[in-house]
């Protein structure tokens, strides 16, 4: 159970060689949730997304929700959407919006070790994730 005195980021940098092991695989364009990203910038609910996304969303229910609500809309517009999420198979979203959505759904072996500053304000490079991992491709290309 989460300490509710403790400020949780929700900002966590996939690791290079798990990024670049995908992107030499599906050769990504754009990241509409790059690590720390300034949203007063932009915003990647708010814009149009590139042509091959990888998207690493924030994990909270209200943002991880938005984030894969809008990359089955940019799918449906003929992009592909690779993100990496949480594994929850008792959800909603999962069984309402993943599962008929989805072009290929994998599980990923062990935890990955995420990048980011911790609770106690030090960057980090070995933070395991509090849940498994998968990857779920929403891909709209013909």
């Amino acid at each position: 159970m989460k300490n509710k005195n403790i400020i949780h980021k929700d900002d966590w940098k996939t690791p290079k060689s798990f990024y670049d092991k995908l992107n030499s695989e599906f050769n990504f364009d754009f990241d509409p949730c790059p690590y720390q990203h300034d949203t007063a910038l932009w915003d990647g609910l708010e814009i149009e997304w590139g042509m091959r996304n990888f998207v690493n969303p924030p994990y909270s229910r209200k943002l991880k929700t938005a984030f894969v609500k809008k990359a089955i809309e940019e799918s449906k517009k003929g992009k592909l959407c690779v993100m990496l999420l949480p594994v929850s198979t008792s959800t909603r979203l999962f069984h309402d919006f993943i599962l008929p959505n989805k072009k290929e759904l994998r599980f990923i072996d062990g935890r990955i070790k995420f990048e980011g500053i911790n609770t106690r304000g030090e960057y980090v490079v070995d933070k395991f994730g509090m849940h498994d991992s998968m990857l779920v491709v929403f891909d709209g290309r013909t």
